[in-house]
């Protein structure tokens, strides 16, 4: 359920982060920069409508035309003579993208306007000007300011000859442009150069929708007179705004009704131009650009061949066929990257070429004209869609395995990038792309694979923290980490065994139930653990009531043997503390210690196992323990466990021979730390020590009297007692051998 839970949190993180950054104007630029042109590319140049073409003015049109290179300095004559001769082929609109705010010559721009009027199908360009006005209260003081915009006409001779005048204002997007204005509300919602060349262009088949629709047309506008210039096109077209604005039902039940209609009513071109006239109505002030393609996808003709009447060699006129296009006229060089009226889009070539003003002109009225302008974000579905992304995505990283969650996902992944774009093909629907993919997978990877890690990371960690109540903790980590065999744990190695004994278990074990004793139990060997494992013990085997444990190196040193006697001075301490807290155990902890070689690893059989101890030299430790039952002491190690050890209080007390084996091992007890042991201790050990002197130098009766005079000071001295019984037997029967050397009898 926590997996589940927490999977459904990171889900829903994740697609908050897309949702919100498509929400900010920072992630619309990003899908416009990177989404938008990734969707263009891959889908490819579309075919462009057949009513639009585009007049190109480069760097060579001067020289066609025999006049200067730069088009400013041209006589307006040469485009009144372009205006005649595409009106004679036929052209159903002629749209200027220039400033003709300025006169010049005189007859010039009279033979221009007269062409201008004479066509009744010329659309000229507005300059919009804005500036930041300021505002100011009665003493003449600056409060505020206020942004103003005005469209400026071009000289009023063309603008009074021009059928129709309109801006066409691009807003950008850092540099690049996506969008275009249909209507510009700051401005009275007057309609752009796109807008007034549909306008114009589509003008007749109005007239003929007006005819054949009867009564479903009222309300609507009568077409203005051919004789009707800009002003009476503008009132028009802004009665035609309001009244699609204010019913938004009415696009609907006419595109409906043109649906019905075969050509005998209505032809295909003109309804196709009627549809593109009630969206363009119908829909909002600006739009995204749907790009057909890099520069030069809508057809382009040079200026020169539309401004003069050319022949072929059979004398036959060679001149394009204009006969319902609308002409865009205008700056459009597609080899010169410093070409003027220039745009960044999401098609500037790798050589710096980008769109021209005039081309994009002609994209917006070709997007209008087939309904084909993009449909983008910010929108719910634009919002909804990445949501959805994200949480799916993070789902299946959070609850799946990472083995099949990550193919998965990236299957998800190439399946919405491939959705999108069909959509966006097909439909010119614009899906966020670069969100979901560029932010919201990394992001549902990493924090889904990291979440996943962690929680291997966790399980590692638990059955290694598990395998450590078994194993060395060193082991264990090897064990989850390098998926060791259980034949890898193996090893001989140098050792110092420490062998532990409860004294008085049995009575203990008899006073409890299996219950309690458990819990007795556990208490006491956490206690004896610590300060083993404090002082950096590698093996600890729990036998019973005892303690089997090794401090091990690839080679004897005294750093493992001093290891050894601190742990065992510190763990007599501890259970010290223990007996304090639990008043069942009365008698002391005794301790055996020994060094030598030994098999540490598992042992056992029929699929269970122990870490274990073996070898010589862990018996060896577990008999130097029992011993103590004999002397009456509590720690006793081999005379080989205290080399290179100092600061300890010790006493050697013999030579023994333990039952079943040949060599003798000198055994001392460690009484204690040098500087914390009491003093009586410290001169115990010496009185000790010379009477050892005397038994060796086989002074029997001199060695039992220093034993019994230790003991009149001490009389629990368990080591005193003992050597005292044996000298009192060597008066009777001495022994062959060493005094000091004991046969043990017993374990």
């Amino acid at each position: 359920m926590r997996k589940v839970t927490r999977g459904v949190l990171v889900g829903v993180a994740t697609a908050l982060v897309g949702t919100l950054l498509l929400a900010t104007p920072w992630g619309t630029e990003f899908e416009q920069g990177l989404g938008l042109k990734m969707l263009f590319r891959l889908r490819g140049p579309l075919p462009t409508p057949d009513e639009v073409a585009v007049a190109a003015i480069d760097d060579q049109t001067g020289a066609h035309l025999g006049v200067s290179n730069l088009p400013r300095e041209w006589p307006r004559s040469v485009h009144g003579q372009l205006v005649d001769e595409a009106t004679r082929r036929g052209a159903a609109a002629i749209v200027f993208d220039f400033d003709f705010q300025l006169p010049k010559k005189d007859a010039d721009d009279q033979a221009f306007a007269h062409a201008v009027d004479a066509s009744g199908r010329v659309v000229l360009a507005e300059k919009l000007l804005g500036k930041r006005q300021p505002l100011l209260n009665a003493q003449g003081q600056t409060t505020g300011s206020v942004w103003l915009e005005k469209l400026v006409p071009p000289m009023p001779s063309l603008a009074a000859a021009a059928r129709g005048l309109g801006s066409f204002p691009l807003p950008k997007v850092e540099v690049a442009v996506h969008e275009f204005w249909v209507f510009k509300p700051s401005v009275g919602s007057a309609p752009t150069m796109p807008a007034v060349a549909l306008q114009v262009h589509g003008m007749a088949a109005y007239r003929q929708f007006l005819t054949a629709a009867g009564s479903l047309a009222q309300g609507l506008p009568a077409a203005p007179a051919d004789s009707a210039r800009a002003d009476t096109l503008r009132e028009f077209m802004l009665t035609l705004r309001k009244i699609f604005v204010q019913d938004q039902t009415l696009a609907p039940r006419l595109r409906a009704w043109l649906a019905a209609q075969d050509d005998s009513t209505l032809g295909a071109v003109e309804r196709r131009l009627m549809r593109g006239l009630f969206g363009m109505y119908a829909g909002p002030d600006h739009r995204f650009l749907n790009f057909y393609g890099p520069p030069g996808t809508i057809r382009t003709l040079p200026y020169h061949t539309l401004a003069a009447v050319e022949v072929n060699e059979s004398g036959a006129s060679a001149a394009v066929d204009l006969k319902d296009k609308t002409v865009f006229v205008g700056f459009s060089d597609l080899f010169d990257p410093g070409q003027p009226d220039r745009f960044y889009t999401v098609y500037t070539n790798d050589e710096g070429v980008d769109l021209s003003g005039v081309e994009i002109a002609a994209t917006a009225f070709a997007n209008l004209l087939g309904e084909r302008s993009v449909h983008g974000p910010p929108n719910p579905l634009g919002l909804a869609v990445p949501f959805v992304f994200g949480l799916t995505a993070a789902l299946m990283l959070c609850l799946l395995p990472a083995i099949v969650a990550v193919p998965l996902v990236l299957a998800l992944s190439a399946a919405y990038g491939f959705g999108a774009l069909q959509v966006f093909k097909h439909h010119d629907l614009w899906l966020p792309l670069a969100t979901p993919l560029l932010v919201q997978l990394p992001l549902a990877l990493f924090i889904g694979l990291l979440g996943q890690y962690l929680t291997e990371r966790n399980k590692k960690n638990r059955a290694t923290r598990a395998i450590s109540l078994y194993l060395p903790a060193h082991l264990a980590h090897d064990f989850t980490e390098k998926n060791l065999d259980s034949s890898a744990l193996d090893r001989v190695t140098y050792s110092v065994c420490f062998a532990s004994d409860m004294a008085g278990f049995t009575t203990i074990a008899e006073q409890l139930k299996p219950k309690e004793l458990a819990v007795f139990l556990n208490d006491y060997f956490e206690s004896l653990s610590e300060p083993l494992r404090r002082h950096g013990v590698d093996v600890i085997e729990f036998r019973a009531d005892g303690i089997m444990c090794a401090w091990t190196a690839e080679e004897p040193e005294a750093g493992v043997r001093r290891q050894a006697l601190a742990a065992a001075l510190d763990a007599l301490a501890a259970i010290d503390a223990f007996k304090a807290r639990q008043g069942l155990l009365a008698q002391s902890l005794r301790i055996g210690l020994e060094s030598g070689m030994v098999y540490v690893g598992h042992a056992g059989g029929g699929g269970h196992f122990v870490y274990s101890i073996v070898g010589d030299c862990a018996n060896t430790a577990a008999r130097i323990e029992g011993l103590n039952k004999h002397l009456g002491t509590q720690l006793l190690a081999s005379a080989a466990v205290l080399e290179g050890s100092e600061g300890l209080v010790t006493r050697f007390v013999g030579e023994f021979r333990f039952v079943g084996k040949a060599e003798t091992v000198p055994i001392v007890e460690v009484l204690g730390r040098a500087g914390q042991c009491p003093p009586a201790k410290v001169a115990l050990a010496s009185r000790f020590e010379q009477a050892m002197h005397a038994l060796e130098a086989r002074h029997f009766a001199a060695a039992e009297q220093a034993f019994a005079a230790i003991l009149d000071d001490h009389p629990d001295d368990g080591p005193s007692r003992f050597q005292r019984e044996r000298c009192r037997q060597f008066s009777d029967k001495p022994p062959a051998g060493s005094p000091w050397v004991v046969n043990m009898e017993s374990k």
